[in-house]
């Protein structure tokens, strides 16, 4: 939208003309802001609740920096995915809010008066899970939801899950991330009540194909209410469990 067109905009919504609910439905789809290389949504907040990531991998280091430069000019929270440490860095001179989690290979700005909601659990099979978990884990944070983490619980020893079942029954929803034979999602389906987001990942020896092998083990999970993402897609699921997490908390 051009300056010209959002303050008549406004004008129509200031003089009664228009009401702000449909001064915003109609802001929900307007233009984009063309980089040549990129076009931005900068509306995307409007229609999902949360700013247009980034996604830093397959991009050049120029590329990434003027996207990143854009979004963050809008001023609210920020994200950019798969960022290697040099490019990273180099984003985190654009803003001194900006942070970089590095298992989770994420810079992220929040929000200038963050609140966390709800209850997400994100758990790990091994500690070989952690940084597609942490990529979830930092998503979800930085979307608004309450975070909490039970790292390296998998079957192997599966004590270590059930001697926690208590945090289990307490998590609004479950992200369970899991390579190898991707056991562990179908297990903690069977002893909650909430959504349980599963991960595959692609750690595990030769016969688990990089991941295929956890993955078609959750698609055929037997415990109910497990939905399953790609092969280490931590954001995925993180903005997934955010979703689900805050149905019925905004009223």
């Amino acid at each position: 939208m051009s300056p010209e067109g959002l303050e008549q905009l406004l004008n129509e919504v200031k003089n009664g003309r228009l009401a702000v609910s449909h001064a915003v439905q109609r802001l929900r789809t307007m233009p984009f802001e063309d980089l040549g290389f990129a076009s931005l949504d900068h509306h995307r907040s409007l229609r999902q609740g949360f700013p247009e990531v980034l996604l830093c991998e397959g991009k050049t280091k120029k590329q990434v920096l003027a996207i990143a430069r854009a979004l963050i000019k809008k001023g609210g929270p920020f994200l950019a995915t798969r960022a290697e440490p040099a490019v990273a860095k180099a984003i985190t001179k654009l803003d001194r809010r900006a942070r970089y989690h590095e298992d989770a290979r994420i810079v992220s700005i929040e929000a200038a008066r963050p609140r966390r909601a709800g209850h997400v659990l994100v758990l790990t099979a091994g500690t070989a899970d952690v940084p597609v978990a942490e990529e979830a884990r930092v998503t979800a944070e930085v979307m608004g939801s309450r975070v909490e983490t039970l790292y390296d619980v998998g079957v192997a020893g599966l004590h270590r899950l059930l001697g926690r079942k208590e945090r289990l029954f307490e998590a609004r929803v479950a992200i369970v991330v899991a390579g190898m034979d991707g056991v562990l999602p179908s297990v903690v389906g069977g002893l909650v009540d909430c959504p349980v987001v599963a991960v595959p990942t692609s750690r595990g020896y030769g016969a688990s194909f990089g991941g295929l092998a956890s993955l078609l083990t959750m698609l055929n999970s037997c415990a109910a209410g497990v939905g399953v993402m790609n092969i280490d897609n931590g954001f995925g699921a993180g903005c997934l469990a955010h979703r689900i997490n805050m149905l019925g908390m905004k009223d």
